[in-house]
């Protein structure tokens, strides 16, 4: 067995207290300093009235994408500004993956772009966070 990675112990540690990314059902595929893949699935209850994904089930994956990213550094880091644009609609069943990369790191502050794709590898929303990156270290 392999001994687990600073940024994989800090995401478990955030994951198993994360009782809404639990809810969403996100799947952990990768996680290094800075950088994170996530994975889940569009589920019936996740739809709003048109029928299609409500916005916030994109904007609270690539949110977790975001902190598990910028935490993994061993910081603990709060996001201070964020935004998201849709560009496609997401129905029940779609299989959806957010890839979180650090753009810039400083000793205070993380600016991440975060893209979401569908099951056909499609861009579907594009997320934009920064976060403040605490004198705290996780004790993990």
């Amino acid at each position: 067995m392999t001994e687990k990675t600073l940024s994989q112990r800090v995401v478990d540690r955030m994951y198993e207290n994360d009782w809404f990314s639990q809810w969403l059902g996100i799947e952990r595929v990768e996680v290094k300093p800075g950088y994170c893949v996530l994975r889940m699935t569009v589920r019936k209850e996740m739809l709003n009235g048109f029928a299609i994904a409500h916005g916030g089930i994109t904007y609270s994956l690539a949110d977790s994408a975001l902190a598990f990213a910028s935490n993994g550094h061993g910081r603990k880091s709060v996001s201070v500004e964020t935004s998201i644009s849709h560009t496609v609609a997401l129905k029940e069943g779609d299989e959806i993956t957010a890839v979180a990369e650090e753009i810039s790191l400083t000793e205070k502050i993380g600016i991440y772009h975060i893209t979401i794709t569908n099951q056909q590898g499609n861009k579907v929303a594009f997320f934009k966070g920064t976060v403040y990156r605490t004198s705290k270290s996780w004790d993990v």
